[in-house]
């Protein structure tokens, strides 16, 4: 057996031992805020436009037990989708979740989950308009070989968002592997006893500990579960990015970077602004070079969230105010607690909409039938053109150019 097959069938006992995520299961489907999985907020973000089309095929790529997957067929009702993952164990769950949420019975088109490793993605029939890509990579013995293969699946214009970790934010569990994987000995892979000893050192450890504190800080509320502790802290696999190794593993996909998707990390005013000098000196860098910059700075990133796309891949500006004026609004499918004046955005965080905001968006809300442009709702609400770009900015609403 090679070193790559060694370590595939080790993640696999993994999983089918603790299942991952552990989320529970539901008889309801899952709220429909969480815009990356939605294909019209996911292209809008990448391109700046509501997509021509609906009726695509997605691919989610390392399903795991399926809350991703959940997700996917909820959030994209005119989408064929396929789901895969190396654990039987986690795919038995996937499906167990979809049934119960009633996804799968509502959902028209075709859902199907197969049993195979994420190397082997490049044998699946078709391509895929958007694959989905969350915590799989990093756990591969040759990450490279798997994103090509994945990345062989994307059909031109389609877009692969990928969760990968960080080395900088994970310094602390990084050890906490390897001290357990220290106290197993030849227990070593029995990973409910990696469990037990690392429960126990984290009982013994004193509350100064800076393991014990980043844990209680950023991971406790998950890790609670043997599923998620095991997930993070007796991984058989692992590899961690930089940016700048980051940027070597998305090179060799052979797909073009758009961006990261929690961009409000990467803005250089958040580590800098306070200094205008420095804000000038670094505007002189390379974009990469700024990104490594911010994580420098600010070492608390434990994973990197992006959008790699297949060209050619149409991009929308608005900062062109006739542009903006003539284009099509439509309020964004991702955000709770709409109508009101409070509502949570498609991250699951708090936006308090001014009185002129809730106005166009009421407005954009009835718009998917009738069209109105962005100029005609300002107009007739007595509105300013700055309340449409500020909600675009926020990703509240969508935008379908006047061809």
């Amino acid at each position: 057996m090679s070193d790559s097959q060694s370590i595939g069938k080790a993640v696999a006992k993994l999983y089918d031992t603790y299942p991952f995520p552990p989320d529970p299961l539901s008889d309801d489907a899952p709220p429909g805020y969480n815009w990356r999985w939605n294909w019209l907020t996911a292209y809008s973000f990448c391109t700046g436009r509501k997509p021509a089309r609906q009726e695509i095929r997605i691919l989610d790529a390392g399903c795991g037990t399926g809350s991703g997957t959940d997700y996917l067929i909820h959030l994209n009702p005119d989408a064929e989708v396929v789901a895969i993952d190396l654990s039987e164990k986690a795919l038995e769950v996937a499906q167990e979740r979809c049934r119960r949420s009633g996804v799968i019975e509502k959902h028209a088109k075709p859902v199907e989950f197969r049993q195979m490793p994420l190397e082997q993605a490049e044998t699946l029939p078709g391509t895929f308009d958007l694959i989905n890509c969350v915590g799989v990579l990093h756990h591969l013995p040759d990450p490279i070989q798997g994103i090509r293969a994945i990345s062989q699946k994307l059909a031109p214009g389609g877009l692969l968002h990928i969760f990968v970790y960080s080395e900088l934010g994970r310094r602390e569990i990084r050890l906490m592997q390897e001290a357990i994987a220290l106290l197993q000995g030849d227990r070593y892979g029995d990973y409910r006893d990696g469990v037990k000893v690392g429960r126990a050192i984290f009982n013994a450890l004193p509350e100064s500990n800076p393991i014990v504190k980043q844990d209680k800080e950023r991971w406790s509320l998950e890790n609670h579960r043997d599923e998620a502790f095991a997930d993070m802290y007796v991984h058989p696999q692992e590899i961690d990015y930089n940016s700048q190794t980051l940027f070597e593993l998305i090179d060799a996909s052979g797909l073009e970077f758009v961006g990261f998707s929690n961009p409000s990390f990467w803005q250089l005013d958040r580590v800098l602004g306070q200094d205008s000098e420095l804000m000038e000196r670094a505007k002189n860098l390379e974009s990469r070079d700024r990104y490594r910059l911010i994580e420098l700075l600010d070492p608390s990133l434990a994973h990197y969230e992006f959008f790699l796309a297949r060209p050619l891949l149409p991009k929308m500006d608005w900062s062109d105010d006739e542009a903006l004026r003539n284009a099509i609004p439509e309020r964004s499918p991702c955000m709770e607690s709409w109508p009101g004046r409070n509502i949570f955005d498609g991250n699951y965080q708090l936006v308090n909409l001014s009185k002129t905001e809730f106005t166009f968006l009421e407005a954009c809300d009835r718009n998917s039938e009738q069209q109105d442009t962005v100029g005609k709702i300002i107009a007739e609400k007595d509105l300013d053109l700055a309340v449409a770009r500020s909600l675009q900015q926020k990703q509240l609403i969508l935008l379908t150019p006047v061809e």
